[in-house]
C-alpha cells in the first residue's frame, strides 16, 4: 500500500503541484518570520552587547518623581559629586557620565538627515587615556570646546561633510552652527537605525539634555581583579536606590536582549497571524484537492478493496500521500523561507533603515515548526477525504463514478452550519452591545464562529446565490453561460470550499479597508476641520518639546500675524492630576475651531480657565465656579472658570489657560506644537517665512493644513497596503484553489464536453463555459467575503467610536468595486489553463473516457 500511494502521488505530480505550492506559501511565510526574527534579535542582542564591553557597571537615574502631595522628588540626574564618588572607589579603572537627547543635523539643503525619530545627541566622555571606550575615530578627535561636534560616519558621508566644516545641528531650539571635529564609528543603535549621532562636549550636551553638573548614566570600569559584583556592592550604598538603579553591564546587556525580544515578538505575532490565515486557507485548497482525487480514484480505490485490502489500509495509502506532499512542501517552504528572509532585510534597508550586520539565524525550532506546520495542515486537510476513501464499497469498482453528496447528506451539516453562523452573529452583536474591550473579545469570537459557520453552510448557499445571475449568464452568454452556471453549482461542496477560500481573504481585506477609511476620515476630520491655523509647526521626531524660544522667535518674525503654542502641563485637581493646556490667549481662537457653550475665550486672558465640556460634566462646574489647583511646582491657586467648550480630543486638554500662567508654574514645559497664521493667509512664500523665521532649521516641520491631512492618510494608507500585501498570499493561494477546482473539474466532465464538442459546442465556447464557471464562483465567494466584511467593520467601529470624535462608519465603494472586479480577473486568469485543457480535447477520445 505504500508503494501504491507514492506510486498515485507521482502519477498525479501536475494535480497536486498547486497543493504543494498552497502549503509551500504558508509553510515559507511561517519559516521566513522566524528566521528573520531570530537574526535580527541576535544581531541586535550582540550589537547591544558590543556597546557594553568594558562596562562592569552601569547606574541609571530615574530623574526626578512625583511624590505624594504631587511635588517633584529627587535630582534632575546623577550629579557631578556621585560621579566622583564613584571614581574614587579602589576598584574603579575610570568612570564616564553620559547624557543624550535629540539632535537633527542638516544636510547641504538642510533637510533633515535620518529618520527623525532616531537622531541622537550625546556627549564625548573621555576617560584617562584620554579617549572615550564607545566610540573609534576615523577622522580627527572628539569635541573639546563648545563650539565642536563629532559625526558618526554615515551621517558625516550622507551630508558630506568633512573634519573642519562647518555643521548645522538642531535641538529643540534654534538651530546652531558648529566645527566638525571628527568622525566615529560605533555600534549604537540610533546609527544601526538608520538616524544619526552627534556627540557634543560634556558641558554643551548637559546644558542642552539635563542640567549643568548632572548626568543621566555613568558607565563605570573596573580594575584588574575587581568582579562586576564586587564593584557593583561598593557603589550601591553611595546611591539614591529611590532614584536610581544600578547593575553590572551584563545584566544590562541581557536585559536589553530581552527587551529587543520582546520588541521583535510583537512584529512576530503579527506576521505568524497573516502566516496563519494563508496556512487556513491552503487547508480548503488542500481538502478540495484530495477529495477530488478520492473521487477521480473511487474505481481503483474499490478494486484495491475487492483484492483484500481493508479499510485502514486505504485510508492510510491517502494519508500517507498527503504526508509525502506535506514533507516536500515543508522541506521546499523552509528553503523559501530562508530565501524570503533575506529578501526582507533587503526590502527593509532598501527603504533607509539599516540594520545591524549578523548570520543567518535557523534555529532548530524554525526547522521543526516548518516540518510540523507543513505535515500537520496537509495531513489534517486529507484527513476527512481518507476516512471517506475507507468507507468506499468493493462493489463500486463496477460503477465509473462515485457518486456526489446526496441531499439528505447535506442537510445536517446545513442545520449545523446555520446554527453555527447564527451563534457567530448574535455574538458580534453581543459585543457590540457590550463594548470596550470586553467586547470587542467576545465580537472577536463571534466573527470566528460566524466565518466557520458559513463556511459550513456554503453548499446549501451557492443554489439560490448562483441561481440568482443564471439567467443574465444565459441571456448574455447564451449556451456557455447556462453551463457554467450549471456546473458551479453542480457539486455544491466543492463550490463551497473553492469559494470559501476566497471568502475569508475578501473578508479581511474588506474589513480592514473599510476601517482603516473610515479612522483615516475621522482622524482628518478631528485635525483639520478643527485647525484653523495656517501652519502648524512641530518637531520632526515625534514626541518632541519645541523650545520655548520658538514662540519667540515667530512671534517677532515679520509677515507673522499671530502665533500661539499648544503646550503641556498639569496641575492638581482635588486627589488627582488633571492634564491642562497652555496657549496665547489672543490667538487661539484663531488657530482652533473651539466650539464655546458658555462664557467666552476672551476670558482667559483675565487669567481664568476654559473646561472641557465632558469635564465640566463629571466636575460639576459652569461659568463663573471657581477651580481650586495646585500647580506642578507645588504653589497652590484658584482658577475661576470663564468658558466650557465642546472636547477637542487630540487638540486641547480638559482645561485651557494662558500660557504664561502654565508656564511659569511648569519646568521644562513640553510644547507639542506652535500655530501660526501669517499675514494674506498660507502660501508657498508665507510657509518660507515661517521657515525663515526658524533658522531654516532641519528639525522642525512646518506643516500646512494639506500637510496634516496627507500626514494622517498616509500612514492609514501605509498601514492597510502592508496589510494587503500580507493578506494576498491568501488570496494567491485562493486563486490556485479556483485553477485546481477546475483543472479538476475539467478532467471529472472530460466525456461531457465530448458530447458537447460532438453535439456543436465549438472550442471558444468551451473556454467562455469554463471562463465564466470560473467568474462564477469567484464572484460568489467575493461577494461574500465583501459582505461579512463591511458587517464586522461596522461592528469593529461601534466599539470604538465612543473614544474617537466625528467617527461615522465610511464604505468605500470604489475600493469594494475594486475588489469585486479583481475577483472576476481573478476568475478569468485562473481559468486560462482548465479552459484551454479542455477545448484541445479530442471528441471522439473523450466520448470513449469512462
Amino acid at each position: 500500500m505504500f508503494r501504491t500511494a507514492l506510486r498515485n502521488v507521482l502519477a498525479h505530480k501536475a494535480r497536486l503541484l498547486m497543493t504543494v505550492l498552497a502549503v509551500v506559501l504558508g509553510v515559507a511565510f511561517v519559516s521566513g518570520t522566524l528566521v528573520f526574527t531570530d537574526t535580527l534579535s541576535k544581531a541586535l542582542s550582540s550589537q547591544s552587547a558590543k556597546g557594553y564591553e568594558g562596562v562592569a557597571v552601569s547606574v541609571t537615574s530615574y530623574g526626578p518623581t512625583r511624590g505624594e502631595n504631587g511635588q517633584k522628588e529627587g535630582e534632575a540626574g546623577l550629579s557631578q559629586q556621585t560621579l566622583d564618588k564613584v571614581k574614587a572607589l579602589g576598584g574603579v579603572d575610570s568612570v564616564s557620565g553620559r547624557v543624550s537627547g535629540f539632535a537633527g543635523v542638516g544636510d547641504e539643503k538642510g533637510e533633515l538627515i535620518g529618520s527623525g525619530w532616531s537622531n541622537k545627541g550625546s556627549n564625548y566622555a573621555p576617560v584617562k587615556d584620554g579617549k572615550d571606550p564607545r566610540y573609534a575615530f576615523t577622522e580627527g578627535t572628539g569635541p573639546v570646546k563648545a563650539d565642536q561636534i563629532a559625526l558618526d560616519k554615515a551621517t558625516a558621508g550622507t551630508g558630506r561633510y568633512k573634519v573642519g566644516d562647518k555643521v548645522r545641528v538642531a535641538t529643540n531650539g534654534p538651530v546652531k552652527e558648529y566645527t566638525l571635529s571628527g568622525v566615529f564609528t560605533t555600534e549604537d543603535g540610533a546609527v544601526s537605525a538608520g538616524g544619526s549621532l552627534v556627540l557634543f562636549d560634556t558641558a554643551v550636551a548637559q546644558e542642552l539634555y539635563l542640567k549643568p553638573g548632572f548626568y543621566q548614566e555613568l558607565s563605570v570600569a573596573a580594575k584588574a581583579g575587581t568582579s562586576p559584583d564586587q564593584l557593583l556592592g561598593e557603589i550601591k550604598p553611595l546611591l539614591d536606590a529611590e532614584h536610581t538603579k544600578a547593575q553590572t553591564g551584563a545584566a544590562l546587556a541581557a536585559e536589553q536582549a530581552k527587551d529587543v525580544e520582546r520588541g521583535m515578538s510583537n512584529m512576530n505575532q503579527m506576521l505568524l497571524a497573516f502566516a496563519g490565515i494563508a496556512l487556513f486557507v491552503g487547508i480548503f485548497l488542500i481538502y478540495n484537492t484530495f477529495t477530488m482525487l478520492v473521487t477521480q480514484r473511487t474505481k481503483e480505490l474499490a478494486l484495491l478493496r475487492a483484492v483484500g485490502a481493508n479499510r485502514g489500509q486505504v485510508m492510510r495509502s491517502v494519508l500517507t500521500e498527503a504526508l509525502v506532499v506535506g514533507v516536500f512542501s515543508a522541506v521546499v517552504g523552509l528553503a523559501a523561507g530562508t530565501g524570503l528572509a533575506v529578501a526582507m532585510r533587503s526590502a527593509i534597508e532598501a527603504f533607509g533603515a539599516k540594520l545591524p550586520a549578523g548570520d543567518l539565524v535557523i534555529a532548530p525550532a524554525t526547522v521543526v515548526a516548518a516540518v510540523v506546520i507543513g505535515v500537520l495542515v496537509t495531513t489534517l486537510a486529507a484527513l476527512l477525504p481518507a476516512w471517506r476513501t475507507g468507507r468506499i464499497a468493493p462493489v463500486a469498482a463496477m460503477g465509473s463514478a462515485h457518486l456526489p453528496a446526496t441531499a439528505k447528506s447535506l442537510a445536517v451539516r446545513n442545520v449545523l452550519g446555520s446554527l453555527t453562523s447564527l451563534s457567530g452573529i448574535g455574538l458580534v452583536l453581543l459585543g457590540v452591545n457590550q463594548g470596550g474591550d470586553t467586547g470587542r473579545l467576545i465580537l472577536a469570537a463571534g466573527a470566528f464562529f460566524m466565518l466557520v459557520g458559513l463556511i459550513v453552510v456554503l453548499p446549501l448557499l451557492s443554489k439560490p446565490v448562483i441561481g440568482v445571475v443564471r439567467p443574465a449568464l444565459q441571456k448574455l452568454f447564451g449556451i456557455p453561460g447556462k453551463l457554467a452556471a450549471q456546473n458551479a453549482v453542480r457539486n455544491p461542496r466543492r463550490t463551497a470550499v473553492t469559494a470559501a477560500s476566497l471568502a475569508i481573504g475578501l473578508t479581511l481585506v474588506t474589513t480592514l479597508s473599510v476601517l482603516g477609511i473610515t479612522l483615516g476620515q475621522a482622524i482628518d476630520r478631528m485635525s483639520t476641520d478643527k485647525l484653523k491655523a495656517d501652519y502648524k509647526v512641530s518637531m520632526a521626531a515625534e514626541g518632541m518639546s519645541l523650545d520655548k524660544s520658538v514662540v519667540d522667535a515667530l512671534a517677532k518674525a515679520p509677515g507673522i500675524k499671530a502665533v500661539s503654542p499648544q503646550a503641556d502641563g498639569y496641575f492638581k485637581v482635588g486627589e488627582s492630576y488633571r492634564s491642562a493646556s497652555g496657549v496665547n490667549p489672543a490667538a487661539i481662537g484663531q488657530m482652533l475651531n473651539i466650539e464655546t457653550l458658555g462664557g467666552s475665550l476672551d476670558s482667559l486672558a483675565k487669567g481664568e480657565v476654559a473646561v472641557a465640556e465632558s469635564t465640566a460634566k463629571k466636575q460639576n462646574l459652569s461659568v463663573g465656579s471657581t477651580l481650586q489647583v495646585q500647580y506642578d511646582d507645588g504653589e497652590k491657586g484658584a482658577l475661576k472658570v470663564g468658558a466650557v467648550y465642546k472636547d477637542l480630543e487630540g487638540l486641547l486638554s480638559p482645561y485651557v489657560l494662558d500660557n504664561k500662567i502654565l508656564g511659569a508654574h511648569t519646568e521644562d514645559q513640553y510644547i507639542r506644537e506652535v500655530y501660526v497664521n501669517t499675514a494674506g493667509g498660507a502660501s508657498k512664500a508665507a510657509q518660507q517665512r515661517v521657515v525663515d523665521a526658524l533658522g531654516k532649521n532641519p528639525a522642525m516641520k512646518v506643516a500646512t493644513q494639506q500637510d496634516v491631512r496627507n500626514e494622517m492618510g498616509g500612514m492609514i494608507n501605509t498601514m492597510l497596503n502592508i496589510m494587503y500585501g500580507l493578506l494576498g498570499m491568501a488570496l494567491i493561494i485562493s486563486v490556485l484553489g479556483v485553477v485546481n477546482t477546475l483543472a479538476m473539474s475539467v478532467f471529472e466532465r472530460t466525456r461531457e464536453i465530448g458530447m458537447l464538442r460532438a453535439i456543436g459546442l465549438d472550442r471558444g465556447r468551451v473556454k467562455n463555459m469554463i471562463r465564466l464557471e470560473a467568474v462564477v464562483i469567484s464572484l460568489f465567494g467575493a461577494v461574500l467575503g465583501v459582505a461579512i466584511g463591511v458587517f464586522l467593520a461596522w461592528a469593529v467601529g461601534t466599539t470604538i467610536a465612543k473614544g474617537i470624535p466625528n467617527y461615522a462608519l465610511v464604505l468605500p465603494w470604489e475600493r469594494i468595486g475594486i475588489f469585486l472586479l479583481l475577483a472576476g480577473v481573478v476568475g478569468v486568469l485562473a481559468a486560462m489553463w482548465p479552459a484551454r485543457s479542455a477545448a484541445r480535447l479530442n471528441m471522439l477520445t473523450a466520448i470513449k473516457t469512462e
